[in-house]
């Protein structure tokens, strides 16, 4: 195992098994870069770990079942199922908040990190937005 993927399962483990701001903010670069389908580009590691602790603030029993895991050079990808409740406030792009709505979620996702030095400096995430909100039962009823 090389140094992203141990990086990566360090990540994944402070996000959801064991949530931990502290570990997270020591295993960003201060000058990391995110990629969110929720909150667009995010810069520095302070802002990062800022959308962590609203995205476990909303979800905290979140969960992450590994469906696949890779490692390619510096970067470490993994496949798989986030699985929890909203029982706290959603974090809207715009500052506003929407209440828990106490309904379970579960989507499939990627996330990529490169790792330099031992600290992420580029981190992706992708999932379908549209299945998470329909899941939580804020889309129209017409909503395809």
């Amino acid at each position: 195992m090389g140094e992203a993927r141990e990086v990566m399962d360090r990540f994944t483990d402070a996000v959801t098994t064991h949530p931990d701001l502290k570990v997270l903010a020591e295993l960003y670069a201060e000058d990391a870069v995110a990629y969110t389908p929720d909150e667009g580009e995010i810069h520095g590691r302070d802002n990062i770990v800022e959308y962590w602790r609203q995205m476990t603030e909303s979800v905290p029993d979140g969960r992450f079942e590994t469906l696949h895991s890779y490692e390619i050079g510096d970067t470490a990808i993994d496949e798989g199922v986030y699985r929890g409740h909203n029982t706290g406030p959603l974090h809207l792009p715009d500052g506003g908040t929407l209440p828990a709505t106490g309904k379970e979620v579960g989507i499939r996702g990627v996330d990529l990190a490169t790792v330099k030095d031992g600290r992420i400096t580029e981190y992706r995430l992708y999932f379908d937005e549209m299945e998470f909100l329909g899941q939580l039962g804020l889309l129209p009823d017409d909503t395809p």
